[in-house]
């Protein structure tokens, strides 16, 4: 089946994290979403420090926030405050999974684990892997083939991960073993000081 180097590499990236699931996605951004969407999260806050994409998508899903202090600085993760939720773009180390916790990982150009694009939820909640799971492909299930003869669809979003995509993480993943980097400093621009028009 194409979807099983999607889910070799689901399997490492948990076994290497500590995770009890993986579930790879297109990129970060979405990752984060369908946690917030399956969370349901109404409020949280973050570090005014992080990229672009985050305040948009608080207004996609129509989510109230506040920024935390200028002082609150990040090396490789950060939590939205008041969620269970991670963004983990610029952190990839062994065991580094927090139990009871949701963290997103990213592919992207310059992080640590960089295919292009891509991105990764981390997580215990068996509940919340086999719902996100679905969501990811279009509410899908992957159990049931040719597609069109599953009758039942959970509203889903197309932010499956390529075939290529997983297998050039499974191959960059051996070297993330060996080197087990540091986490990556934050190098991003005060959001406080930009308006978004929406």
């Amino acid at each position: 089946m194409s979807f099983d180097k999607i889910l070799k590499f689901e399997r490492a990236l948990a076994e290497f994290t500590g995770a009890p699931y993986a579930i790879m996605t297109d990129c970060c951004t979405h990752a984060l979403e369908l946690c917030f969407r399956y969370d349901k999260v109404e409020f949280c806050a973050f570090t005014p420090y992080t990229y672009l994409s985050i305040p948009m998508l608080m207004h996609k899903l129509d989510v109230k926030f506040v920024y935390e202090p200028a002082e609150t600085q990040w090396v490789g993760e950060y939590c939205f405050r008041k969620t269970r939720i991670w963004d983990s773009a610029r952190l990839l180390q062994k065991n580094m999974y927090r139990p009871g916790q949701i963290q997103c990982l990213s592919f992207g150009h310059g992080k640590p684990l960089h295919i292009g694009r891509g991105g990764a939820i981390l997580l215990d909640d068996a509940e919340a892997y086999n719902t996100i799971l679905q969501q990811r492909y279009d509410g899908r299930d992957l159990t049931v083939s040719p597609w069109e003869t599953q009758k039942t669809f959970r509203v889903g979003y197309h932010y499956r991960p390529t075939i290529e995509e997983a297998e050039q993480g499974l191959a960059l993943l051996e070297g993330i073993k060996e080197l087990n980097p540091d986490p990556q400093e934050v190098l991003y621009p005060d959001l406080r000081l930009i308006t978004i028009i929406g």
